[in-house]
This record gives C-alpha cells, sequence and structure tokens, in this order.
C-alpha cells in the first residue's frame, strides 16, 4: 500500500502527486478498488469533514447553441428531443431557485447555452441575479454563460454573482476533436477572467468520451494549475441526438477510481459529482460520497437526475450530512484568500454543470509509481444503456413542478 499511503500523506499536505502517480490511481484493479477509496477517503475528510455541498442547477436558456460541443445535447446539428425556450424571466428564475433552496441546496447555478454572454445578456442575469438574492436569504450564485468577453466578469460580480463555471471538459492536446467552434486556451482565458474579477472560479472535466488516462490526468492537473475553488467531474450522459450517443465507456468502478485521482490531486478544493452520476455510478453512489463533498440536487439541464429526496436520503443513509446555509465550505486557508463561503451565513462571502458542472454530455496499490507507464486502458462497455437516460420535461421552462 506503499502509493496509497504516499498519497494520503502529499494530500494532507496539499502536496501535488506526480504524473505517475495519478495514473497508477487510474490504473488500479478492483480488486483494490475500496482500498483507493478508503485512502481518498481519509483526504476527504481532513479537509471537508463528512460534509455534502448541495447544488442545483437552473437552466435559464436551453438549447439552440451555435457551438458544436459533441457531448452536449444543445449542441449546432443535436436531434435531441430536448426542451428547447429562451430566456427565463427572472421572476421565473427565482422561482425554479427556491425549488432548491427548499430542498437544501446551498448554490444555485445559472446556466445558458449559447457561445458567450452579449452584454444585454448579462444585464438580464444580473437581474435574475438580484431577484434570487432578494428572495433567498445567503444563497450562493454561479453563473455558467459560455465564454467571456474583457469587462464582463467585473460586471456579473458587481451584480452579485460569487461564482462562475467554465469546464476545461478534457485535456488540451485532444479538445479539438470534441469541439471545433472555440478553443482550450478560450476556456483557459475565461476562467481566468473569473479569478481576475474576484469570482470564485469553479472548472471541471467530461470523463468518458473515449479519453486515455494520460488525457484524464492532463486535464486534472491543468485544472489544478489555474486553482478552481470547485472541479466539478462529470460523466458523460450518451444522448440520443448527439455525436456521442454510443459513447459508454464507463464503469461504476472507473468512476470511482477518477474521483479518487481527482481529489488526490486537489486535495482541499470542493470535488463536485455532477452530471451523470446517476446513469455511471447506479447503486454505487454512496462510495463516491467518501471522495466528493459536493453533488447536484435533482436534475441537470437537460436530462433528469436522481429525485431530490433520494439524494437526501442517499446522504443520510451513508453517513454524511447536508452542509448548512451558515457553514463555511472551503478549508480556512482557501476561504480567508477570498474563496467561496468565506464568510458564514452570507454565501461567498468575499465576493463557484457541462454548464456549471452540469451540462449533458458532464498500478495495484503498493506499487511504484513507474506501473502508471502500463496503465490499463478505459474499459469498453458494449452495452447502451439508454434506459438509464430521461429527457427532462419538468422543472424550468415548463409548467411542471422541479424534482428537487
Amino acid at each position: 500500500m506503499d502509493l496509497l499511503n504516499t498519497l494520503v500523506d502529499k494530500g494532507l499536505r496539499r502536496e501535488l502527486p506526480t504524473r505517475a502517480e495519478a495514473l497508477a490511481v487510474l490504473s488500479t484493479s478492483d480488486d483494490d478498488l475500496l482500498d483507493v477509496v478508503a485512502a481518498a477517503g481519509k483526504v476527504r475528510r481532513h479537509w471537508f469533514g463528512r460534509r455534502v455541498k448541495l447544488n442545483y442547477l437552473v437552466n435559464l436558456k436551453s438549447g439552440l447553441c451555435p457551438e458544436d460541443c459533441s457531448y452536449c445535447s444543445q449542441r449546432l446539428g443535436s436531434t435531441a428531443d430536448i426542451l428547447k425556450y429562451t430566456w427565463l424571466k427572472p421572476d421565473d428564475a427565482s422561482k425554479a431557485a427556491a425549488a432548491g433552496v427548499a430542498g437544501g441546496a446551498k448554490r444555485v447555478c445559472l446556466v445558458a447555452s449559447g457561445r458567450g454572454p452579449t452584454d444585454r445578456d448579462v444585464d438580464r442575469v444580473a437581474g435574475t441575479i438580484k431577484a434570487i438574492k432578494d428572495q433567498n436569504e445567503g444563497v450562493e450564485v454561479c453563473a455558467c454563460l459560455g465564454l467571456l468577453s474583457d469587462g464582463q466578469a467585473d460586471r456579473l460580480r458587481e451584480a452579485g454573482a460569487d461564482a462562475y463555471n467554465h469546464n476545461l471538459n478534457t485535456s488540451e492536446s485532444t479538445y479539438g476533436d470534441i469541439t471545433t467552434t472555440h478553443t482550450y486556451a478560450d476556456r483557459v482565458d475565461t476562467v481566468q477572467k473569473a479569478h481576475a474579477a474576484g469570482l470564485s472560479a469553479c472548472s471541471g472535466l467530461i470523463a468518458g468520451m473515449g479519453e486515455t488516462d494520460e488525457d484524464l490526468v492532463d486535464v486534472v492537473f491543468s485544472l489544478r494549475d489555474l486553482d478552481p475553488d470547485s472541479v466539478p467531474v462529470n460523466f458523460l450522459i450518451p444522448m440520443e441526438g448527439t455525436p456521442l450517443e454510443a459513447d459508454w465507456h464507463l464503469t461504476p468502478q472507473r468512476c470511482l477510481r477518477i474521483l479518487a485521482m481527482v481529489r488526490f490531486v486537489c486535495p482541499d478544493v470542493e470535488v463536485r459529482i455532477a452530471g451523470g452520476r446517476e446513469v455511471h455510478l447506479r447503486t454505487m453512489q454512496p462510495l463516491a460520497l467518501n471522495l466528493a463533498n459536493s453533488i447536484f440536487l435533482g436534475d441537470y439541464l437537460t436530462s433528469e437526475g436522481q429525485a431530490g429526496h433520494a439524494d437526501l436520503e442517499m446522504i443520510a443513509d451513508a453517513g454524511f450530512e447536508v452542509e448548512g446555509a451558515g457553514e463555511v465550505t472551503l478549508p480556512q486557508h482557501r476561504a480567508t484568500a477570498g474563496g467561496c463561503g468565506s464568510h458564514e451565513g452570507a454565501g461567498c462571502g468575499s465576493h463557484e454543470g457541462a454548464g456549471c458542472g452540469g451540462h449533458e454530455g458532464a498500478g495495484v496499490c503498493g506499487s511504484t509509481p513507474a506501473a502508471a507507464a502500463t496503465a490499463a486502458p478505459a474499459p469498453q462497455v458494449d452495452e447502451l444503456r439508454r434506459d438509464l437516460v430521461s429527457v427532462r420535461r419538468r422543472g424550468a421552462g415548463t409548467d411542471i413542478a422541479p424534482n428537487a
């Protein structure tokens, strides 16, 4: 167990693992999986105790996106039978947010399809942020509107946004295989703009798009360099009508190994299990709470998630507790540096979808790190489990009550 002992020690010291060590986590065997979860769980509990932060997505504008992201049901050319609607009015968005807050959500993530907001869109979202905060005391608001132009992050901050989400999604070397209408550098630039404006940066990845172990380690190390406060880990939801509809490469065991690797590389960061957890982790979801300290409550952008009450029961049954509105999410050294949750009872006190971490697609233990050189390839899952994917037909954009 030398590898895991080393990773735990490094995680408690906030020391970055080597690439070889991170790769070795992904290549551990199923026989050693519980040891991997237990080791990463020590790091998770050291920095976050047994608290689970709940987040709630509100899709402000759905479908008809001009970008060609292969994983997304809202993309250019998608034939997925999803809800399509233009901007929600502030009061409608606030009502949708209130349902999540009533279910225990501490953060509301406002997502809009599109390449990026116009200045008029920023004004529109500013009104929505105000309506939500006026009606939900202490709630954190994260905006996820695509690529930002100069000055827009500052305007969102001034409007009351606490955080901004923009995911890197995959490694720089493979990004062009997934999206051609914008670049990996564009995404990095938007995360940096959010940081510079004093917003809590939220940026993560999507696993299950045919990437290698090396790609996964590359993107997580890139995220570590960007130093977001929150890292959402999405598992691709292969929606019919998208280019990746037949990509079922994940098993519950691989998802757990990915989450463990992210925890070791980002020990003191809010790691969120985002889109696809119900589809790919399935009955193993409670184990994943030992690795991540944050989840989305209820439905995602265009697909349905687990019922909100089932999420709460799962958290309680697994021996965890929902993080309260007055609790600080991040460890003190990050919170006092201006991270999200730095003032108790005030949302993101100093200033966190795959929109907002919810974009649909969202070596043997004890061996030496050299084992990573022969990292096992991602398993090929032949069965298409389309029965596990349901298009969202309730909540925002409908007259049906949300699943919160």
